[in-house]
């Protein structure tokens, strides 16, 4: 069983997701970084691959894209830090990004490489859903990758219904259609979508995402969905942190208590 497919289905406490970006704050930070938010007892991690254009992230995640570009960071190295990941970690990893520097290296070579190294899914926001299905779908499958999709409070019923249909894993449900890290807390017409989409009674997971920064914002959006995922609030904790291991488990603490 895919490890995001077993922590849904044997967790009974929401699921915190921590998003990074590979190569932030140092190039070598990718590891590491990954070691301990599995220490401090997170659920699951998106690793970001830096991209040059990152339309759907403000400008706390752009800044890291800017920084791990500059550091060197690219798909190649970051499948290269990212080689001996299983030795040292077992929670569910996905990585994060847009398509462009997916097809530059090869869908099918980047599924091969997922599969070796034991990534287990991917997040790529600016894939069309009918270029996935009617392309890649079966590459994906063939290599044990989670593909996830997102939706939006602006998703009709009837996509959000089709996504439903071909989803693995969990469902994305971003909570506004602002980029990341551009709200603060949960606001009632987002809570209105989020009781919309939890009486749709979807067969796949859901896990809120955008505006999620705290304790406060997160146990909120768990109350709606499966669980919520945090990205810019702790990009900005890397950011001013003078000790990784000591900060991350602070940082995840304030969050899980």
């Amino acid at each position: 069983m895919n490890r995001i497919t077993a922590l849904f289905t044997q967790s009974n406490s929401p699921i915190l997701n921590i998003y990074y970006t590979a190569g932030y704050p140092a190039l070598s930070d990718t590891l590491p970084i990954l070691t301990y938010l599995e220490k401090s007892g997170v659920d699951m991690v998106e690793i970001g691959m830096p991209y040059s254009d990152p339309v759907a992230d403000g400008p706390t995640i752009q800044q890291s894209n800017d920084i791990a570009l500059s550091n060197g960071m690219s798909v190649k190295l970051l499948f290269e830090q990212l080689q001996e990941m299983r030795k040292k970690v077992g929670l569910p990893v996905l990585l994060m990004g847009y398509l462009n520097p997916v097809l530059q290296y090869g869908i099918e070579a980047f599924c091969r490489k997922c599969k070796e190294i034991g990534v287990d899914g991917v997040i790529l926001p600016d894939m069309p859903m009918s270029v996935y299905l009617d392309e890649y779908k079966a590459i994906f499958d063939s290599y044990g990758l989670l593909n996830i999709f997102l939706i939006t409070p602006q998703t009709s019923i009837e996509r959000i219904r089709q996504i439903d249909q071909v989803s693995d894993g969990f469902i994305y449900m971003v909570s506004s259609a602002s980029v990341t890290g551009a709200t603060s807390g949960i606001r009632e017409a987002t809570e209105n979508y989020f009781k919309r989409i939890k009486e749709m009674k979807l067969k796949t997971p859901t896990m809120i995402g955008f505006g999620i920064s705290d304790k406060k914002s997160f146990d909120t959006a768990s109350s709606y969905a499966n669980g919520a995922i945090i990205g810019s609030a702790f990009v900005k904790a890397l950011q001013q942190s003078s000790d990784l291991e000591k900060d991350i488990a602070s940082f995840v603490s304030s969050i899980k208590g």
